[in-house]
């Protein structure tokens, strides 16, 4: 069977499942979610979302000119969020220049990494950061204040649409490539399903209340 992103969903549905589904995402949910937690996941993912700029930018160098116009207006939309994610900091009062967790360090390697593969596998990962959001944020929407603007943002239907432009670009990359490619972008998209998981379970894990801005400074 040709590996496809539809079929790597088929494949691994528990692995999937645990990237998408996760205590944080249903508390979140529920309003439960103390601000300390949600406050830690938020710098960690602006600085997630740094590296994945970099990773979209060195994946465009690499695509066929029919891929153009999808991949720029994903960096068109992390450039908007990056701006976001500073505008929620200030109003939470939290330090975004803090040090990385080692779940984001190791998730913001994998995406540096990625860029010394060939265009199939940078393809099929981006796709799967990308859908495991999609799905994570729509599957637990709507959320209440103040997450709501959070499950609007990558569980919406446009996001949605985007997600399904990727699957179709990695998999049109994907049937040209060979087998020690298909096999590197498996290996990928198990990874970056681990590591979802991890980064939601990387909330608990932090101390969010230190980083909160010094108002006395």
């Amino acid at each position: 069977m040709a590996l496809t992103c539809a079929s790597l969903l088929e494949t691994y549905p528990e692995v999937w499942k645990n990237a998408i589904e996760h205590p944080f995402l249903q508390e979140c949910q529920a309003g439960t979610i103390q601000p300390a937690q949600f406050n830690t996941w938020l710098v960690q993912d602006y600085l997630f979302a740094l590296e994945c700029t970099r990773m979209v930018a060195r994946l465009l160098s690499l695509s066929p000119p029919d891929h153009f116009n999808v991949l720029l207006g994903g960096l068109g939309a992390i450039k908007d969020e990056i701006q976001w994610f500073r505008e929620n900091a200030a109003k939470r009062q939290l330090v975004l220049g803090t040090p990385p967790q080692p779940t984001c360090r190791e998730y913001c390697h994998l995406m540096a990494s990625a860029g010394h593969q060939p265009y199939a596998v940078q393809a099929l990962a981006f796709w799967a950061i990308e859908a495991a959001y999609n799905q994570a944020w729509k599957g637990h929407s709507p959320m209440p204040e103040p997450y709501t603007e959070f499950g609007d943002r990558w569980g919406n239907p446009n996001f949605s649409a985007y997600v399904e432009e990727l699957a179709r670009q990695a998999d049109e990359a994907l049937a040209l490539a060979d087998k020690t490619q298909q096999q590197a972008a498996e290996a990928i998209f198990l990874d970056i399903a681990r590591l979802e998981q991890n980064f939601w379970q990387m909330a608990y894990q932090g101390d969010g209340a230190s980083q909160l801005r010094d108002l006395q400074s």
